[in-house]
């Protein structure tokens, strides 16, 4: 599925070959499980050398860091909301993950970023909420910005891009409809 500048691909974002890679961070940046393990086992020592460095990260914020031996040259570092049933701020918190990567990687003239899906795994945040507030985050942002000129989200599996596809037929449909009005 691609949108001009934003696509939804299927693949392992240890493998991207985008500048940056976003890493479903943990607060303390020492890495974890899932995705955040998976970035640290492919980056080498190097990246948590450099992590231990930077006195963690707040939820929501994002840091960057060196790619080591991953084939992206950068790590965008965003620890994502705990779900906790919606009514404490988790999607406000969720599209700021989102809304930092991207604003840092602008900062640093970073032209093309890759995202998994933010706090959807161990982090418990329902794919089917997590993947609206994800899109429009990044098309919003894409819509105002020059860079990156190129934003993928990398799901591991193809049922992940399928609730992802879904969120974005849906939201098109309505932008879509806006205009029209």
């Amino acid at each position: 599925m691609e949108a001009g500048r934003f696509s939804i691909v299927v693949g392992d974002i240890t493998q991207s070959d985008a500048e940056a890679i976003v890493n479903a961070a943990n607060t303390t940046l020492l890495g974890g499980s899932g995705v955040d393990g998976a970035i640290h086992a492919a980056a080498g020592p190097g990246l948590l050398e450099e992590c231990r460095t930077l006195g963690g990260c707040e939820t929501g914020h994002a840091k960057l860091t060196g790619g080591y031996r991953l084939p992206s040259r950068y790590v965008l570092h965003t620890p994502g909301p705990i779900w906790r049933g919606g009514g404490h701020g988790e999607a406000a918190l969720l599209a700021s993950c989102y809304r930092s990567c991207l604003t840092l990687a602008a900062e640093h003239g970073i032209q093309t970023v890759d995202f998994p899906s933010i706090s959807t795994g161990v982090y418990g945040y329902p794919m089917a909420q997590a993947a609206p507030v994800a899109l429009r985050t990044i098309l919003d942002f894409l819509s105002d910005h020059e860079l990156p000129r190129q934003v993928r989200l990398v799901c591991r599996r193809e049922e992940t891009a399928a609730v992802y596809r879904q969120a974005w037929n849906l939201w098109y449909a309505e932008s879509k409809a806006d205009r029209m009005v």
